[in-house]
């Protein structure tokens, strides 16, 4: 590994490090559970949260670099125990920098009942570009919930999805962009279930989501 990679990773795990602990006060998480993870520029590493640590007790020297086959490369902890579905992300879709997985109370509330969030809000439709799928249901321990996550995503302009009896996980060109869209997400699932108790929300036609969707990821903001 090169001085470049070495610097990368220093940097990553106080970024990781960082996004990981933002969680709990981001509603997103409670207890342990949920995960930030991160790809390591140019190489076949990703780091990661290690597993079953308190948030706050979480430093950058405790994040643990895997390869993508989920066996550690560095650090003295075991990794997040949804390792194995994160690295088949990365070695899958190579143009995704960061992979979240929460387990935020509306979000799983969708996957409970294997439902995908139909496009109602244009928030959706900038940030989404369309209804948020449902993954299928799969056990933890093992790489097919990456795989589903993999499958349900590829040919989606969605950076999330919502996999069946388990939550949401999120991906973004890299942690951060990830994190935003879990945050994102949540917002999403509680307004449109909100909505459904109080009537029938209003679908935006595919053509107004498109237009949405191209404004907003290319034109808003500052460039």
């Amino acid at each position: 590994m090169g001085n470049s990679a070495a610097n990368d990773i220093a940097r990553l795990r106080v970024e990781v490090c960082e996004l990981n602990r933002a969680l709990p006060g981001l509603g997103l998480v409670v207890w342990t559970a949920g995960n930030v993870s991160a790809r390591v520029p140019g190489e076949d590493l990703l780091v990661i949260k290690p597993s079953g640590l308190d948030f706050e007790d979480l430093t950058p020297e405790s994040m643990v670099v895997t390869d993508f086959e989920g066996t550690v490369v560095e650090g003295d902890l075991a990794p997040s125990s949804d390792t194995g579905a994160h690295a088949v992300v990365y070695r899958h879709m190579p143009e995704v920098g960061g992979v979240v997985h929460t387990h935020s109370t509306y979000a799983c509330a969708w996957a409970a009942r294997g439902e995908a969030i139909p496009c109602v809000l244009t928030m959706q439709a900038d940030e989404f570009g369309g209804d948020i799928p449902v993954g299928p249901f799969a056990l933890i321990g093992n790489e097919a919930i990456g795989e589903g996550i993999v499958s349900t995503l590829r040919g989606s302009r969605s950076p999330a999805v919502i996999m069946q009896n388990h939550g949401p996980f999120t991906i973004g060109k890299d942690a951060r962009s990830a994190v935003k869209a879990s945050v994102m997400l949540e917002e999403v699932a509680k307004a449109t279930h909100l909505a459904h108790q109080l009537g029938t929300p209003i679908p935006i036609p595919q053509a107004d989501i498109d237009s949405l969707n191209d404004r907003y990821q290319n034109v808003y903001g500052q460039k």
